[in-house]
């Protein structure tokens, strides 16, 4: 029998994460933070790299390849952040690649194209000095006006070409690092990126860089027009963050407090930050794809996760097939280092991916039944269902009398999304619900809007547009005449971050929607991510009980195990 090909690709900045292919394809993934449950974890990978052994029932010796990616730093295959699993030996190969060279393999390896343009945009990759140290034939794609620069400068956005195996650099974008300062609107990352414009408004409104997904969810409580001046400019092809629109805002969030006293001037500057991303992605795009035309276009890098920029970006380029890769941030460099790998340094043909981002390790039956009878609290009815069809039909028939159902199941996501393997699920149209979950479940901001996941041939009924998005990374409108029936998925300006859901890969969450649309006459059930505010999606058995228990959950369905509260102190929502 012929020994499979293993290839380890890891990402060591924020956001870290590894991935084992095997024979080019992705048998298990995981993100740092799950394990080490610090949200956006990154550095030392050897915790990661762990689990995916593990998982697959190997260790080192059986690796062929080791491909890393790390801003600033090329890491000591010893020693980064901590001793290194590779410390106590010489193998395998270990090479590195830059930054956006791993975004853009990491759509091309989990898209549906043999041949496709790609576009890279973040808030920052790699230093040139870095960039050209990894890959000095590709000198030649630099403007002199980069090389000759004095100052440390980043890659900024990235378009490519994929075709025949191999990836053309068509045009890369630099720009210079934000000098530190003590304003609130200093940018975090370069001067002139997108990804670091949106970082440095949502710091200014809610103090706190990483809640870049907020200010999203924020902006349409907003009213457009309230500042006339524009944060972005395109000269020579490439594009400027601005400095004078900096002289408007003069009043960053003190607090909480704070920010709810004022919150209708920080939901204009959202809606404000909002709409100049949305003509920075527009501008951006449109431009390269009409130098280097191409009817297929992977999308990818931090930017690439803002569903409603990339719903106008679908809209604007409607003639081109968009694949917006899921795991489009940091934590999808471990994807772009593996299928590098794979497909460049080994000389792999690309292997047909199936759509799948769930890529964690599955928890056994048994080990879930241990720990299960192992709970002692007295509160809780234990069932355990030895026919799938009666689970389904009995956690959708709670889903419809209005109980909130924890759903485990498989392996976990990998991305920032929850889509049906580490979910909270209700339901869509019961009055008040999604103010419940925010309040006593994920104990979050109470304008934070749900997405609903709705069976992938239904999307057209509920949904205006009727959107292909499989991956939460999509908004539609919903159809005015089921308002009130997806009122709890629906944001205040009438949209909804949709998830159609494919029963090919999602079988049993397509089946519980199914249930629920024969028990409530809704084909859409509300989904949001396994966890609380500040909290990594759960990964095992344990944290989903303990979650359980500290929150106003009414159930818990590991596999085809089911764990119901007898009582609750947070039933009057």
């Amino acid at each position: 029998m012929k020994k499979p090909i293993y290839v380890i690709g890891t990402g060591l900045s924020h956001n870290g994460s590894a991935v084992l292919l095997k024979d080019g394809r992705v048998c298990v993934a995981i993100e740092k933070e799950r394990l080490s449950r610090i949200k956006h974890d990154g550095g030392n990978d050897s915790l990661a790299i762990q689990y995916c052994l593990d998982a697959e029932g190997i260790d080192l010796s059986d690796i062929c390849l080791v491909v890393q990616s790390a801003n600033f730093d090329i890491p000591n295959p010893k020693h980064f952040k901590g001793k290194r699993i590779f410390s106590e030996t010489n193998c395998p190969e270990i090479i590195t690649i830059s930054h956006h060279l791993a975004h853009a393999y990491s759509a091309i390896g989990t898209s549906p194209f043999s041949e496709c343009a790609v576009m890279v945009i973040d808030g920052c990759g790699s230093p040139l000095n870095q960039y050209l140290d990894l890959h000095p034939e590709h000198r030649g794609n630099i403007d002199l006006k980069f090389i000759d620069e004095n100052q440390m400068i980043c890659e900024k956005d990235s378009f490519y070409h994929f075709s025949d195996n191999k990836l053309v650099t068509l045009h890369k974008d630099f720009s210079r690092m934000e000098e530190l300062t003590n304003s609130c609107l200093s940018m975090p990352t370069t001067k002139h990126s997108i990804g670091g414009f949106y970082a440095t408004i949502s710091k200014y409104v809610f103090g706190d860089v990483e809640d870049v997904g907020k200010l999203m969810g924020l902006a349409p409580f907003g009213k457009s027009g309230k500042f006339n001046f524009d944060a972005f400019e395109f000269i020579s092809e490439c594009l400027y963050v601005k400095d004078d629109w900096k002289n408007n805002f003069i009043n960053p969030s003190k607090g909480h407090d704070y920010f709810t006293e004022h919150f209708s001037y920080y939901a204009d500057v959202a809606r404000w930050a909002q709409e100049q991303v949305e003509k920075a992605v527009l501008c951006c795009l449109n431009f390269r794809m009409k130098r280097f035309p191409h009817k297929n276009l992977c999308y990818t890098g931090g930017v690439a996760l803002n569903a409603v920029a990339n719903a106008k970006l679908q809209d604007s380029l409607a003639e081109n097939n968009i694949f917006f890769e899921p795991a489009a941030g940091d934590n999808g460099l471990a994807l772009g280092c593996a299928f590098y790998g794979w497909i460049n340094y080994l000389g792999k043909q690309k292997i047909p991916h199936n759509g799948n981002t769930c890529f964690g390790k599955q928890y056994l039956q048994e080990e879930i039944e241990e720990i299960v009878k192992g709970e002692t609290n007295q509160n809780f009815d234990k069932k355990f269902f030895l026919n799938e069809d009666e689970l389904i039909s009995y956690c959708a028939e709670k889903l419809n009398s209005g109980k909130t159902v924890a759903w485990f199941q498989s392996g976990s996501e990998f991305g920032p999304r929850s889509l049906g393997r580490r979910s909270i699920l209700a339901h869509p149209g019961i009055e008040n619900m999604k103010n419940h979950i925010n309040r006593d479940i994920k104990f979050r901001e109470d304008f934070r809007p749900f997405a609903p996941a709705v069976l992938k041939n239904k999307v057209t009924e509920y949904f205006e547009v009727g959107r292909d998005s499989p991956y939460m990374i999509l908004v539609d409108k919903t159809r005015p005449k089921y308002l009130q029936q997806l009122v709890n998925v629906t944001h205040c300006d009438g949209t909804a971050r949709v998830q159609t859901v494919d029963e090919i890969w999602n079988p049993k969450f397509s089946k519980l929607i199914t249930e629920f649309h024969r028990h409530s006459g809704i084909a859409v059930l509300l989904n949001t991510s396994f966890n609380k505010k500040g909290m990594p999606i759960v990964e095992t058995p344990s944290e989903a009980i303990n979650l359980f228990k500290e929150t106003a959950l009414d159930i818990l369905v590991m596999e085809n195990t089911l764990i119901e509260k007898q009582t609750t102190s947070f039933s009057n929502y």
